[in-house]
């Protein structure tokens, strides 16, 4: 298996200029990618190059500076696209995940009738789950979730795909649990009740290669912030004939094609969902990261993610009073690792390790249902990307023996 070696570690972790701060006198360890990963300076670069260099509105203008702007941003559009194995006409900029998948609830919402009904998972994180709870409310459809067992695996064989199921929508990887689902298999079997299948890849297009042609998913939603990319931006992509079908979510700027007093015509894909003024900065940064992303290999991220997933297992579970949640299998899940130490309020167990320089996440995690589901009030996230070593897992497991002994 290949995966990052140390002498390549070392350099590629020069390229984070925040990973030299020191916190509280301790140096940095980054431990909450899955919140949001750190950038690069070629990401920052290119942004400040574009603010510095040739800011200008695209789409716009004929002179070099806004000539200059769109190319970049065409560029943009076509290296998250390719990244995923997309037509660019596919792939639309949105806000990031949250947008794209609030974006698909209001554009279905033309295609459903009362009695409809929309299946997710008991793992969901609050975006791909209240944009279409709401929508259910407010148009009287029925919203359905495929169970998960004791260790956070769903229980395929009582899925309650039925032929009234229209729209499937699923995470990927689930941000709090870890686990990596089956959504291949989840979308054949929506495909063969003529339900559509939207997959949440916040957490996933970060870490794996994703390839939507091989899923055959009809919908991918995912965030830059991510994946090394600036916050604000993001990305949906859609199969052609299914955006072709669907209705703007936003009117006005780049999104027309042609307005008469009486009637408007939209801009052909991917400009019909894209109004107004984009984040063009986020766009460039955006396709930077994918530059970046690209140059290491998503094969040897998603393997160097699963030996720290390993280590960070193993060493866990050597910590007493300590429970971990999720698959047990670290092939399983998603380069992170939930867990509590018993009887310790995960703010708590968060707040004592910043202390340490130790940057981890506690709380729901934007998983409250699962939480309630598991008896929890939260957990203590540690999230890992490529830049991560063993060594600082290594910190985490014996500065929690030191969290314990505070309480004791």
């Amino acid at each position: 298996m290949v995966t990052i070696t140390e002498s390549k570690m070392e350099k590629l972790r020069e390229d984070f200029p925040i990973l030299s701060r020191r916190i509280h006198d301790k140096k940095l360890v980054y431990l909450d990618n899955s919140a949001t990963t750190q950038k690069p300076k070629q990401v920052i670069d290119a942004i400040t190059d574009y603010y510095t260099k040739y800011n200008s509105n695209v789409h716009r203008g004929l002179h070099k500076l806004s000539e200059e702007a769109t190319v970049k941003f065409e560029e943009a559009h076509n290296k998250v696209a390719k990244f995923i194995n997309s037509d660019s006409q596919e792939l639309i900029f949105t806000k990031g995940t949250t947008e794209s998948l609030n974006l698909l609830a209001y554009s279905l919402l033309t295609d459903l009738k009362k009695g409809d009904e929309i299946l997710l998972t008991q793992m969901e994180h609050h975006s791909n789950l209240v944009p279409w709870q709401q929508l259910a409310k407010r148009f009287e459809l029925n919203l359905k979730f495929i169970e998960i067992d004791k260790d956070g695996i769903l229980n395929l064989e009582n899925n309650p795909i039925n032929n009234k199921t229209k729209i499937v929508s699923v995470a990927h990887t689930s941000n709090f649990l870890g686990t990596i689902n089956p959504v291949k298999e989840i979308g054949k079997i929506a495909h063969e009740n003529n339900a559509l299948f939207v997959v949440d890849g916040a957490q996933s297009v970060p870490h794996m290669p994703v390839d939507v042609k091989d899923l055959d998913c009809d919908f991918l939603a995912f965030s830059a912030h991510k994946m090394l990319g600036p916050t604000g931006i993001g990305a949906l992509y859609g199969k052609k004939e299914l955006l072709e079908k669907m209705h703007p979510f936003n009117y006005g700027g780049d999104m027309i094609l042609e307005v008469k007093f009486d009637d408007t015509k939209f801009n052909n894909l991917p400009w019909k969902f894209e109004a107004g003024t984009p984040n063009i900065a986020g766009a460039i940064g955006f396709g930077a990261a994918v530059d970046y992303l690209n140059k290491i290999g998503m094969e040897n991220i998603k393997n160097h993610g699963l030996e720290l997933t390993k280590h960070a297992m193993r060493r866990l579970n050597e910590v007493k009073n300590l429970e971990i949640y999720g698959p047990l299998r670290a092939d399983r899940r998603g380069p992170l690792v939930s867990f509590n130490l018993i009887n310790i309020h995960p703010h708590d167990t968060t707040s004592l390790l910043d202390d340490y320089g130790i940057a981890v996440r506690g709380g729901h995690h934007c998983a409250m249902p699962t939480m309630k589901l598991m008896n929890l009030v939260g957990s203590t996230r540690a999230s890992f990307y490529f830049y991560n070593t063993k060594e600082e897992i290594d910190y985490l497991a014996s500065t929690l023996d030191k969290v314990k002994g505070v309480f004791k």
